[in-house]
């Protein structure tokens, strides 16, 4: 069965990847912008579902879409991808010497049925001064990630502890997608 990943992520389609399936990448535009009083979970799930509905509409029957979403969440504040160079500094600085958790949804999409699957991490920063944050920001790593790091970069440096599923706090939770894959149908999200 044909499998599309409704994401343009170089991090995604490696992890992917490392399941060892074809599949094809299509690039979808979904609003990411939270709902009012949305929870973390809830928007998650339903942003990576929405990834892969919209990448689904551009194709016919009995194909499976998979799409993904993660963010950031610090004392209840959802932690998207920074605006610019400053809002990565600020994320940064907030996540300096703190756990946060880390949500990754995967949605699967074949024909009429969905399936949903969230994965929850939590990671701890040790301190960070200005003068790293600032460098870190100097390399552009952090302007396209969910709470302004990526785990698999430089950033790796600054965290002391993980709970939880490292492929999920780099984008694309390979447990719950390889279980998707089989065929597992209930929301779970």
């Amino acid at each position: 069965m044909r499998l599309i990943l409704a994401s343009t992520s170089p991090r995604r389609r490696e992890l992917l990847a490392q399941l060892d399936i074809e599949f094809e990448v299509a690039a979808v535009a979904v609003d990411e912008r939270p709902l009012a009083a949305e929870l973390a979970s809830d928007h998650v799930c339903r942003l990576a579902l929405a990834k892969a509905r919209a990448g689904a509409a551009n194709y016919g029957p009995h194909v499976q879409v998979l799409g993904a979403d993660t963010v950031v969440v610090l004392k209840g504040e959802i932690f998207g991808k920074p605006a610019d160079r400053d809002h990565a500094a600020a994320m940064l600085g907030r996540l300096s010497g703190h756990t946060h958790q880390v949500l990754t949804a995967v949605a699967r999409v074949q024909d009429a049925s969905h399936a949903v699957r969230l994965s929850a991490s939590e990671v701890t920063f040790r301190p960070l001064s200005p003068t790293e944050i600032a460098a870190y920001c100097d390399t552009g790593e952090p302007l396209d990630k969910a709470g302004a790091y990526a785990i698999q970069g430089r950033a790796a440096a600054f965290i002391r502890h993980l709970e939880g599923s490292y492929s999920g706090v780099m984008g694309l939770p390979l447990f719950e997608t390889a279980e998707l894959l089989a065929g597992a149908t209930s929301k779970r999200c």
